[in-house]
């Protein structure tokens, strides 16, 4: 297979490079979306990107857009992800996708290679949704899913806006809304499947439906040991009912429905007293639409159930819902067959995690290639790929954009 060659090398630089900016012990990364270590990272990229001559540009929800020109205006062949990430990350979710953008347009730079339509790579504001709700908060304003204004008014646990945060670190721009001709992401699985079945590269179909809860009981807040338990209004003990139900949820529904409480807030939060309030956050996520609401359902009754038992209130909000996304046929098939060229093992499968690429799929034609994370681990300080499989993906990645882009030449 002949065409331009990806410095395997440099691109694992720039991943070194880049996880130096808010490392932490154990080899992980803490860079929350818009706080001063994404801001270094966003100027180490923007910085990267003028050196390979790329035109950048910033827009109002503080997307970093990098543009190679092509030989016409159309709209860019675009390839990207996120540099933020959760508090006790790993150095290659999100961050892969970037910099592998970065060494594409390298590549062609190298070759002197002047390709039909221009190349972009790109940048999403606060995609893990660590510090603001939602998340893929950048990338859905962008292809029009979720409105400026709410988004820029999203605050933090400080009470810091978004709109705030990105005046603060210089990214509050005013550049266009990207459109694409079509867009690829370049991404870690994040899960066991490709490493448990020794495959390197994941086609990725669709991206299944999110929805996030947060559920608020009040109860009464009165003394541990004088209470009897008859006589008690417990939002604690309701939590907890809720945690375990939400579980039964997942596994009576079977099949592809996960569900997870990932947050419990109690107030007063004290060893002695009977907790007064309880916040509750419930991932839901299914591949199926229609799944997805009976769970949505299923949990409302469950809390309703415990609150009514319980004698606690029960208040309910909606923080992100996202229906399930199929990606391009054509796409697919391209990775497939870009895989099995550069003698890669290769399988569909859908996404578990939530990717700036579904904010496309409704816009363009849109796929994502997936490589193994060791263990299955990620969002942890242990999250590891191993060297050639960051390889391989990145030059299907290179392929595929110069095949979409109009390069000439084999790809």
């Amino acid at each position: 297979m002949t065409g331009p060659v990806l410095d395997a090398d440099a691109l694992h630089r720039r991943l070194e490079e880049l996880a130096r900016i808010g490392a932490i012990e154990g080899g992980g990364v803490c860079r929350l979306a818009l706080t001063d270590e994404d801001r270094a990272a966003r100027d180490q990229l923007v910085a990267w990107m003028r050196e390979l001559g790329l035109d950048v540009a910033i827009d109002p929800i503080g997307n970093i857009v990098g543009t190679r020109r092509g030989r016409s205006d159309s709209l860019p062949v675009t390839t990207g992800s996120h540099l933020d990430t959760v508090r006790t990350g790993g150095r290659y979710d999100g961050a892969l996708g970037v910099m592998a953008g970065l060494e594409v347009v390298a590549a062609l730079n190298r070759e002197g290679i002047e390709t039909e339509r221009p190349i972009a790579v790109a940048a999403f504001t606060n995609e893990e949704g660590a510090r603001f709700v939602p998340d893929m908060m950048g990338s859905a304003v962008q292809q029009g899913a979720l409105a400026l204004g709410d988004c820029l008014e999203a605050r933090d646990v400080d009470g810091i806006t978004v709109g705030e945060a990105l005046t603060r670190i210089g990214y509050a721009g005013d550049a266009p809304w990207l459109r694409a001709s079509a867009f690829l992401e370049l991404h870690i699985e994040q899960g066991p499947v490709l490493e448990a079945e020794g495959l390197t590269i994941g086609a990725v179909t669709g991206v299944q439906g999110i929805s996030w809860t947060e559920l608020t009981l009040a109860g009464v807040s009165n003394h541990a040991g004088t209470t009897p338990i008859a006589l008690r209004r417990d939002a604690g003990l309701a939590a907890a009912e809720i945690a375990v139900g939400v579980r039964r949820i997942a596994q009576d529904l079977g099949g592809a429905q996960v569900a997870t409480v990932g947050q419990i807030s109690l107030f007063p939060n004290l060893v002695n007293v009977i907790a007064q309030r309880a916040q509750v956050t419930v991932d839901l996520r299914n591949t199926d639409d229609a799944l997805l609401q009976q769970a949505e359902e299923r949990l409302q009754a469950l809390a309703a159930d415990v609150g009514a038992r319980q004698g606690v209130e029960v208040a309910s909000r909606s923080l992100v819902r996202f229906r399930p996304v199929d990606f391009d046929p054509a796409l697919i098939g391209l990775v497939e067959e870009l895989a099995g060229g550069a003698g890669a093992s290769v399988r569909r499968m859908a996404s578990g995690a939530g990717h700036d690429a579904q904010m496309f799929a409704p816009n363009c034609p849109t796929a994502m290639i997936f490589i193994p994370s060791v263990g299955g681990i990620s969002h942890n300080v242990a999250e590891h790929t191993a060297p050639g499989d960051i390889e391989t993906g990145a030059g299907i990645l290179l392929r595929a954009v110069l095949r979409i882009a109009g390069g000439g030449g084999e790809a």
